[in-house]
């Protein structure tokens, strides 16, 4: 089963309001079978435009993990606190499992 990551992109406009949601997410986080890959406050785009002064990616066992905490009420919470202080965009993505190998036979 891929792994499923969820991918934020913030335009921050009250980084007190910010704080607050971290404290809030960090709570939602426990227990939660997350982990935090990257908080990037300077991306280096390379082509195109990306939103926002903040990205920040969390990787969960499944794309079901990652839903279902998104969905959870202690996550909501937190989740209605960053909506007041940033426009953000929000992605969940699976990860890539390649192919299996077939055992070659002789």
């Amino acid at each position: 089963m891929p792994k499923g990551y969820v991918i934020f992109t913030e335009a921050i406009k009250d980084p007190a309001g910010m704080a607050e949601y971290a404290r809030a997410a960090q709570a939602a986080m426990r227990g939660g079978g997350l982990r935090p890959l990257a908080v990037d406050t300077a991306p280096s785009v390379l082509e195109g435009e990306w939103h926002g002064n903040q990205t920040v990616i969390l990787e969960f066992d499944s794309v079901e993990a990652a839903r279902t905490w998104y969905e959870s009420p202690e996550y909501q919470h937190a989740a209605k606190l960053r909506q007041a202080a940033a426009d953000t965009n929000v992605v969940i993505v699976a990860g890539f499992e390649p192919p299996k190998r077939e055992a070659s036979q002789p």
